[in-house]
């Protein structure tokens, strides 16, 4: 079974290990690709990706395709998202700020009923008012 599925399927050794060439991607010139920073996969990122496929001579709207409402929609997703740790992230840090202070406040009022002249000290207090 095995010489046959040799055969008729490409099979790479790699230190022992063996794999599929399962792309085609793997065959193009990645070092040209990445010296023009160009994306590994040429079909990613493309006009044909992200323009409709054809315009109204008349000037209407084109409707958007499957694909690009899928798109639009996970990057909605990722939007939301962004927002939504932002605002987490702010309130996180308004609230440590606020537990902070808090303890700084209770701390300055323990201080602060604790330290009270006594004695001479409170007599003349009391004298130069």
């Amino acid at each position: 079974m095995l010489r046959i599925f040799q055969k008729t399927h490409s099979l790479t050794t790699l230190n022992g290990v063996k794999f599929f060439h399962n792309s085609q991607i793997q065959f193009i010139d990645q070092a040209w690709r990445k010296k023009m920073r160009l994306p590994v996969n040429p079909n990613t990122e493309s006009p044909l990706t992200y323009l409709p496929d054809f315009t109204y001579m008349d000037g209407r709207p084109t409707p958007l395709g499957r694909n690009q409402k899928k798109r639009i929609e996970y990057q909605r997703e990722l939007a939301t998202k962004i927002v939504q740790g932002i605002q987490e992230i702010d309130f996180a840090v308004d609230r440590h700020a606020r537990i902070q202070k808090e303890k700084d406040q209770s701390r300055d009022k323990i201080i602060k009923n604790k330290l009270k002249p006594k004695g001479f000290r409170l007599l003349q207090k009391n004298d130069e008012k």
